[in-house]
């Protein structure tokens, strides 16, 4: 697979990995996120090991006006996007109405608001051309409710199932949409999401590139759901849907306390 892919949430993490990945393929990319040093950095080691082009446009998807601008910035480089993987997003650990309320409500715009337009937009476009893949980021946390991350949970519960609906209204048109759902993945998420010191962090998860590595490899096949350990798999497919909701409720509670 060697066409242009979009990656939201570049800078480090799974989605520097996807990067990586794709350019070990031969595919150029196109690298967004907000910090645009590290993003340079990041194309710059692409291009010299792998000899693709790494274009960079820095923009916050968190912002109103950021998908439109970030749109409206890849027209202007007149590229088009084969792959679209919208990787960006962020979590927050705490009770709902411990957290500020400014953060909560920025989880959404970039959980879901900007993971929507961009998929909207691109999805479009690929139908025209009757191919495209899209990948979207999710988690096993869109499988069950998450107290102390309450709004995380739930925006990881949207991208699942508008994925999957996506994905069966794009088949007929050459188009592809996968999920990929992975248990805790050892990045810079917990410091953002301050959840040093829980269960859910101690045993440190699986890598960033493996995860990536999988996710990836689950959208050239055209799987519509993607996760990346089958214990996990199973859990949350057979395990949870069965067991009482207030157990499910307090595992979780507990997992994510400190």
């Amino acid at each position: 697979m060697s066409k242009t892919a979009l990656v939201t949430g570049a800078s480090s993490g799974i989605g520097a990995e996807f990067a990586r990945y794709h350019a070990r393929k031969g595919g150029d990319l196109v690298l967004t996120a907000r910090s645009e040093d590290k993003l340079k950095t990041l194309a710059a080691e692409i291009e010299a090991a792998h000899g693709v082009k790494a274009h960079v446009v820095a923009v916050d998807l968190g912002t109103p006006e950021g998908p439109a601008e970030l749109i409206r910035r890849i027209a202007e480089l007149d590229l088009q996007i084969d792959i679209l993987i919208n990787n960006a997003g962020f979590g927050g650990q705490g009770r709902h109405i411990d957290r500020a309320a400014a953060d909560e409500l920025g989880m959404i715009d970039l959980n879901v608001k900007a993971l929507v337009a961009l998929s909207h937009h691109y999805s479009r476009e690929m139908a025209k051309r009757a191919q495209g893949r899209i990948l979207n980021v999710g988690s096993s946390a869109g499988f069950m409710p998450g107290p102390l991350q309450a709004v995380y949970f739930a925006t990881k519960s949207f991208v699942q199932s508008f994925s999957q609906a996506l994905a069966h209204e794009m088949r007929p048109q050459g188009v592809t949409v996968t999920v990929l759902a992975p248990g805790y993945v050892g990045t810079g998420f917990a410091d953002r999401a301050g959840l040093h010191g829980t269960k859910l962090a101690s045993g440190g998860g699986k890598s960033a590139a493996s995860v990536a590595k999988y996710g990836y490899d689950a959208m050239s096949r055209g799987e519509m759901v993607a996760v990346n350990e089958k214990p996990l798999d199973f859990m949350v497919n057979w395990v949870i849907p069965l067991l009482p909701r207030r157990a499910v409720l307090t595992m979780i509670e507990r997992m994510q306390r400190k």
